[in-house]
C-alpha cells in the first residue's frame, strides 16, 4: 500500500503512538513519549473490593479487580467514563425514550423502537445465557449509574453532547442490557421485501431479483401461496423496519426543542434516512456489515504458535463502534474490543483461548402478511378464526410538552405489526429470532469469554443466540478451530426467501440444535478463513437444511485463500506481519476477472483506447493512487452494471435489480451464452467504458494521469451531530477527510456510497494474536478509544489505521505498567 502525507497534525499523532507496527515492518515500545495524567480516585457503590485501573498511551484501560463481579463494576464505570454520551445514545434509542430528552420529532421513531424490544419472561431472558448472567449485567450498570452520578454532581465532567443539547444522561437497568434488540444485524426483512417487489414484476422481476442476490446454495424462489407480491408496500414497509431499528439520524429540521436555550442547532430524526439506504455498493443489503477472520495452526507459523486474526467490518463514524478493555480478576484475565454499551468483551483472548467472529448469515428473520377483519381491524384471520391482536399502550415523555403522549403498539401471535392497512385489510409483523429469549445481541459472549478449553467454547456457541456469527478459535496447547452460532428456525414447508401469509399455513417449528451446524477442529490444511460467504461444506447435511441462502460476496473470501494457499504451496511459514498484510491487502479478485475480458479488446475510439491502455496495465489493486482503480470502480459500478443489467433483464427488471450482485454481474459477463453472444459481451464492454471516461474527467479533470481513486474514495469518521452544529463544532466531533484505498470487495474492505464514493463501512478494528505470546499481539481501533473529544484518545489511532499501522495488546502486568499513562484507584463507596 503506498503512503501518504497526512500534514502536520497527523505527523503528530504518528509520533505519540510511538511503537505502532505495519504490515510492512514492526517496532517495539517507544519507552514513553506520552504525557502522564494525574491520578485519580473514585468510590464505586456496588464495589466490594478496591480495584486499580491503568490507562495505557493508547487509551485501553486495564482492569485489575479483587471479584470477577468487580471487574464488570469497574468496566461499567470506565466505559462510561470514555463513551457516555455513546452509551446513552444506544440506551435512549433502544429503548424508545428519544423524544423525552430532543422532543415531538421522535415520538414515532420512539414507538417503533419500543415495537422491537424483548417483551418476554426476564426469568427465561437470564437463564437462557447462564447461571450468573443477571449478576454480570447488575454489576455493569451498577459502574455506568456510578458514573452518571459523579457527572450530574460534577457537570464539568458532562461530554460535550450533553451540553450540546441541553440534557441530563439517564440511569441504567441490567434489564436494559438485554431487552435492547435493534443491534442485531439481520436484515432479512428488508430481503424478503425487495424480493417480492421483484417478483410482482413477473418473468422480468424474477430474472432481476437473480441479478439482484446471489442466492447460495442455488434455488428458485417461489411465492407462497396465499400471497400476493403486488400487495406489499415495499417502501411503507422498508421504512417501518428502518425506523424501528435504524440508528438515530440527527439532520437540520424544524424544530428547536430538543436543545438547551443557547443552542441553535435543530434535531429531529428522519425515519429511513442516513446510510442504510445508500450503502450498498456490493448490491447487498447487509453490505456494511462483514468481516474477516482467520487462525492459523502451530504447524504452518514460524513461531509454533498459532495465529488468529480478526477484522469486523461495521459502520465506520465517531466515536469508534468498538471499545477495547482488559478485566483482570480471579478466575478472568481477558482482553479485546467489545461494545461499550455490554458487558465483557466479544473479540480477543484470555490467557488461554482467542476469538474472533464474523457474520454467518443465517435467515433469522420473517416477514408475515395477515388478512384483516373488514368489521374489526383488531383482528387477523389465523386457522379459519378471526384471532385479536395484543394492543400495548405506553406513555412517551416528550420534551416541551407537559402530558406524556399516548401510542399503541400491537403485536399477532408471530410478532410486532410494523405496518397497517386498515383500508385495505392489510397488516404486516416481524417475526425474529432475536426476539426470543437469551438473543439479546453479542451478550452470549459473556459465557465463551471465559471458556478455557474447546469443548467449552464449543458448548458456549451452542448457545449463542444473536446475530449469526462464525467464531475461529486457539488455544495455547496449539489447537485450532472453527464454529458457527445462532438460533436458525425451522421452516418446514418454505424457504424463508418471500413473506408469508400469516393465516397458519406457515409456521416455524422450533429452532435447530447447534450441533447441526458444521465446525472443524484442528483441521488438516492448517487453516481456517471466513470471510462472510456460504462456508458451510455441500456435502454437510446443513447445507440442504435452509439455514441461509443470502451471504456476502465471495470476493474478499476469495482473494484470502488464495493467499493462504499461496503462502502454503511455497513452503513459507506465516507471521504476525502476513496477517496484518492480509488484513490490508486491496486487490479486488472480481476486478482481476474482468481485466481477463478486456485483455485482447481494442477500439479505434480515443477516449475508449485510452481507457483500455489505463485498465489493461492494471493489475487489480485498489490503491488511492491509482488512476485504473478510479476509473474500474466508476465504470464497473455505474455504466457497466447498468448496461448488463438492462441486457440481462430489461429496462424494467434494471431498476428492480438495482443496484445488482458485482458477483452476478461478473458470472454474466464470464458466462455470456444465453444472453448475449461473446461478440455483443464485448461490445458492452467497449461502450460503456466512455461513460466513465466523462464522469472522472467532470470529477477529476482531463488530465488521465493526475487521476487518483483517493480523490474520490475518502475517509471520514461522522459524528452523529456532525452534520447539524457549526463549522467549528463539526471540525472538533468529527475526524478526518483522508484519501482511502480498497473497496467493498478488498480484504481491506472499504464499501462507500454510491452517491458520492465516500467511505461507509470497513474495519471498525482489526487484531491480530500471537497465542501465548500474547505481548507480541498487534490491534488497532478507529478512530480512537475514547468518546471526548477534548481527549488525546479521540482521535490518535485514526492515522495509523489508515496507514495499516497497528499498536501492541499489552497483557501481562510488566507489559502494561511500561506502556501506562494514567492510573485511577477505585474503592468501594455507598
Amino acid at each position: 500500500m503506498k503512503r501518504m502525507n497526512l500534514g502536520a497534525v497527523a505527523l503528530a499523532v504518528l509520533a505519540l503512538a510511538g511503537c505502532a507496527s505495519s504490515p510492512s515492518g514492526s517496532g517495539g515500545p517507544s519507552g514513553g513519549s506520552t504525557p502522564t495524567r494525574p491520578s485519580s480516585s473514585f468510590a464505586i457503590p456496588g464495589l466490594e473490593k478496591p480495584a486499580e485501573v491503568l490507562v495505557d498511551r493508547w487509551g485501553v484501560p486495564h482492569l485489575y479487580a479483587g471479584t470477577l463481579y468487580d471487574a464488570f463494576v469497574a468496566q461499567g464505570f470506565i466505559a462510561a467514563r470514555d463513551r457516555l454520551w455513546q452509551m446513552d445514545l444506544w440506551r435512549k434509542r433502544g429503548l424508545g425514550e428519544m423524544a423525552k430528552d430532543f422532543g415531538p420529532a421522535w415520538v414515532e421513531s420512539d414507538r417503533a423502537a419500543r415495537a422491537v424490544l424483548y417483551r418476554g419472561d426476564m426469568y427465561r431472558e437470564w437463564l437462557a445465557y447462564g447461571s450468573d448472567a443477571k449478576r454480570v449485567a447488575e454489576a455493569f450498570t451498577a459502574g455506568v449509574n456510578a458514573y452518571v452520578a459523579q457527572v450530574r454532581a460534577q457537570p464539568a465532567l458532562l461530554p460535550t453532547e450533553f451540553a450540546l443539547l441541553g440534557y441530563q444522561p439517564a440511569t441504567w437497568s441490567p434489564e436494559d442490557v438485554v431487552r435492547i434488540r435493534h443491534h442485531g444485524l439481520t436484515l432479512n426483512f428488508t430481503s424478503e421485501i425487495e424480493r417480492a417487489r421483484a417478483f410482482c414484476a413477473g418473468g422480468v422481476g424474477i430474472k432481476a431479483d437473480w441479478l439482484r442476490r446471489e442466492l447460495d446454495p442455488p434455488v428458485t424462489p417461489r411465492v407462497p401461496q396465499g400471497l400476493d407480491p403486488c400487495g406489499i408496500p415495499a417502501t411503507e414497509l422498508r421504512a417501518a423496519y428502518l425506523r424501528a431499528t435504524e440508528p438515530p439520524q440527527f439532520t437540520k429540521a424544524n424544530t428547536r426543542l430538543g436543545l438547551n436555550a443557547g443552542a441553535q442547532v435543530p434535531v429531529a430524526l428522519l425515519p429511513g434516512s442516513g446510510s442504510s439506504t445508500d450503502t450498498a455498493q456490493s448490491g447487498d443489503p447487509t453490505g456494511a456489515y462483514g468481516s474477516n477472520n482467520w487462525v492459523i495452526s502451530p504447524k504452518l507459523t514460524a513461531t509454533g504458535r498459532p495465529i488468529l486474526a480478526n477484522d469486523p467490518h461495521r459502520s465506520h463514524g465517531a466515536p469508534s463502534l468498538r471499545y477495547m478493555t482488559h478485566l483482570s480478576a480471579p478466575g478472568m484475565d481477558a482482553i479485546g474490543a467489545g461494545e461499550p454499551f455490554l458487558p465483557g468483551l466479544s473479540i480477543g483472548h484470555n490467557g488461554t483461548i482467542a476469538f474472533g467472529l464474523t457474520r454467518f448469515y443465517m435467515d433469522q428473520e420473517d416477514l408475515y402478511v395477515y388478512q384483516l377483519n373488514p368489521r374489526n381491524p383488531a383482528e387477523y384471520r389465523y386457522q379459519g378464526r378471526w384471532e385479536p391482536m395484543v394492543r400495548v399502550t405506553e406513555r412517551i415523555a416528550v420534551k416541551g410538552e407537559s402530558t406524556p403522549r399516548e401510542v399503541v403498539n400491537t403485536f399477532t401471535r408471530h410478532g410486532p405489526v410494523l405496518l397497517a392497512e386498515p383500508g385495505k385489510q392489510r397488516a404486516y409483523a416481524l417475526r425474529a429470532a432475536w426476539l426470543e429469549p437469551g438473543m439479546a445481541p453479542y451478550f452470549g459472549s459473556m459465557d465463551y469469554m471465559r471458556a478455557r478449553n474447546w469443548d467449552q467454547f464449543r458448548a458456549a456457541m451452542n448457545r449463542w443466540g444473536a446475530p449469526g456469527e462464525n467464531q475461529v478459535y486457539a488455544d495455547t496447547s496449539g489447537n485450532v478451530g472453527w464454529i458457527p452460532g445462532g438460533l436458525t428456525p425451522i421452516r418446514p414447508n418454505w424457504d424463508g426467501l418471500m413473506p408469508v401469509p400469516g393465516d397458519g399455513r406457515y409456521e416455524w417449528s422450533g429452532f435447530r440444535n447447534g450441533d447441526e451446524l458444521p465446525s472443524e477442529f484442528n483441521p488438516a490444511r492448517g487453516y481456517v478463513v471466513t470471510a462472510n460467504e456460504n462456508n458451510i461444506p455441500p456435502d454437510h447435511p446443513a447445507a440442504k437444511k435452509g439455514v441461509g441462502y443470502e451471504w456476502s460476496d465471495a470476493a474478499r473470501a476469495r482473494r484470502l485463500k488464495e493467499l493462504f494457499a499461496a503462502k502454503v504451496a511455497a513452503g513459507s511459514r506465516f507471521t504476525v506481519e502476513d496477517s496484518e498484510r492480509m488484513q490490508n491487502d486491496i486487490v479486488a479478485t472480481p476486478a482481476q476477472r474482468l481485466l481477463k475480458l478486456l485483455a485482447g479488446l481494442r477500439s479505434d475510439d480515443a477516449q475508449t483506447a485510452a481507457a483500455l491502455r489505463m485498465l489493461q496495465g492494471w493489475d487489480g489493486s485498489m490503491d488511492r493512487d491509482s488512476g485504473a482503480a478510479a476509473l474500474y470502480e466508476v465504470w464497473s459500478s455505474k455504466s457497466l452494471r447498468s448496461a448488463v443489467l438492462k441486457a440481462g433483464a430489461g429496462d424494467a427488471g434494471a431498476v428492480l435489480a438495482t443496484p445488482g450482485d458485482n458477483t452476478r454481474m461478473v458470472l454474466l459477463l464470464e458466462n455470456p451464452s444465453g444472453w448475449v453472444t461473446n461478440e455483443q459481451r464485448d461490445a458492452l464492454l467497449l461502450k460503456t467504458l466512455p461513460l466513465a471516461m466523462q464522469e472522472l474527467s467532470a470529477k477529476l479533470g482531463p488530465d488521465t494521469a493526475a487521476w487518483k481513486w483517493g480523490t474520490l474514495h475518502r475517509a471520514e469518521f461522522r459524528h452523529p451531530l456532525g452534520g447539524v452544529v457549526d463549522a467549528a463544532t463539526r471540525k472538533k466531533l468529527d475526524v478526518g477527510d483522508w484519501p482511502m484505498s480498497g473497496s467493498a470487495f478488498t480484504p481491506m474492505a472499504a464499501t462507500y456510497r454510491p452517491s458520492d464514493y465516500k467511505l461507509t463501512a470497513g474495519a471498525s478494528f482489526r487484531m491480530v494474536l500471537d497465542v501465548g505470546n500474547w505481548d507480541a499481539s498487534r490491534v488497532i481501533n478507529t478512530p480512537g478509544q475514547s468518546g471526548n473529544p477534548d481527549s488525546p484518545n479521540y482521535r490518535d489511532l485514526a492515522p495509523l489505521w489508515l496507514e495499516g499501522k497497528y499498536v501492541p495488546l499489552v497483557y501481562t502486568r510488566a507489559a502494561v505498567e511500561k506502556e501506562t499513562v494514567e492510573r485511577i484507584q477505585l474503592t468501594p463507596g455507598k
